[in-house]
């Protein structure tokens, strides 16, 4: 089969398509014919190389993905929407199944969780072969989605539920301050924000991207890159700042989410795309008593609460632009430059 791998670290240059074994599905196990697989910054990470997460070389990256499913594996019994021939949509987090956490249903929480394409090969080939438990039917009917829309889906929808629903216990009414809306987490946090009764102030760094936020539900726009993202929450606020904010860009912006959070306020963060070790003022944060959440994904049972609020046309997806699975160097080239708005996605076509 054909895969998007890199067999050395560095730049987008060194992606390329090539033929490596089509996988076999083992006991518990079942092969999917990918059709479409979404990028994420993750990706780029494992390919420039990170010493917390050595991959062995080459490695085909990608944790979302959507496809049919050619075969099932020992002990594989065919359950409705996901046996052979089924369209399904890949559920990206690995866990073990049977520890606490697991069994509790958070099973994000489990020692074992990994991601796919990051601790094992990825989606972004014309195969993949995954747990049968991380198969959920696709969403069908009048807004059944396509491809590259489903692909779009899991790991940034995933992440901002948790982040916002879960963590930061989200209440009606309440103000959500979201970083770099631009991104597919920002897309995601603005919706669900708005399905929850927040009002929500969007940053981005171009008017365009702003423009993008508000048509999906922003209500206020700060351009972080030509204004004073604290000046310009506070004066939205009346001073107070927002109760909630979704942070995910790290060192360049932890400082002022801090400052820019109202009393009692809770910072959710899910990543650090600009740096790991932010300055963090303590006095901001125990006179004014926030709280400061982290967040990884969410448990599997939280896709198919998505995708049924997906179905109803309560959430759409977001994406910037389609490649075929040849142009994987191009993705990675556009997605660096961080001129996207959504989710960028590479389409497979079997020989």
């Amino acid at each position: 089969m054909r895969a998007a791998l890199f067999r050395r670290h560095g730049g987008p240059e060194v992606m390329e398509v090539g033929d490596v074994p089509a996988p076999v599905p083992g006991p518990g196990e079942v092969a999917v014919q990918v059709t479409a697989a979404a990028l994420n910054h993750i990706d780029l990470w494992l390919r420039r190389g990170l010493p917390a997460l050595p991959v062995p070389l080459p490695h085909v990256a990608g944790g979302d993905g959507c496809g049919t499913v050619v075969a099932l594996g020992p002990g594989v019994a065919a359950r409705p929407g996901a046996g052979v021939g089924d369209r399904v949509l890949l559920n990206p987090g690995l866990s073990c199944g049977r520890c606490p956490a697991c069994l509790d249903g958070r099973d994000n929480l489990c020692p074992e969780f990994r991601m796919m394409g990051e601790q094992t090969w990825g989606v972004q080939a014309e195969q993949v072969v995954v747990p049968a438990q991380n198969l959920v039917p696709a969403p069908r009917g009048r807004l059944a989605l396509t491809d590259a829309e489903l692909a779009s889906i899991p790991t940034v929808f995933m992440t901002a539920w948790q982040m916002l629903v879960d963590r930061a216990q989200l209440r009606q009414g309440e103000t959500v301050l979201v970083l770099a809306a631009g991104s597919g987490v920002g897309s995601a946090a603005i919706q669900i924000a708005k399905l929850y009764g927040a009002r929500v102030i969007a940053t981005a760094s171009t008017d365009a991207k702003l423009a993008a936020a508000r048509a999906l539900g922003a209500d206020e726009t700060v351009n972080h890159a030509t204004g004073d993202l604290v000046k310009e929450v506070k004066r939205l606020t009346d001073r107070r700042g927002a109760d909630v904010v979704v942070e995910h860009v790290g060192a360049a912006t932890f400082p002022q989410s801090v400052v820019a959070a109202a009393r009692g306020g809770r910072i959710v963060t899910c990543g650090a795309t600009a740096g790991f070790e932010p300055v963090l003022n303590l006095r901001h944060v125990f006179w004014r008593q926030l709280s400061i959440l982290g967040s990884t994904m969410a448990s599997k049972s939280r896709l198919f609460t998505l995708l049924d609020l997906f179905a109803a046309g309560r959430l759409r997806p977001v994406v910037h632009q389609v490649f075929p699975l040849d142009e994987a160097a191009a993705a990675h080239q556009l997605l660096e430059s961080r001129a996207t708005f959504g989710k960028l996605v590479l389409v497979t076509a079997t020989r």
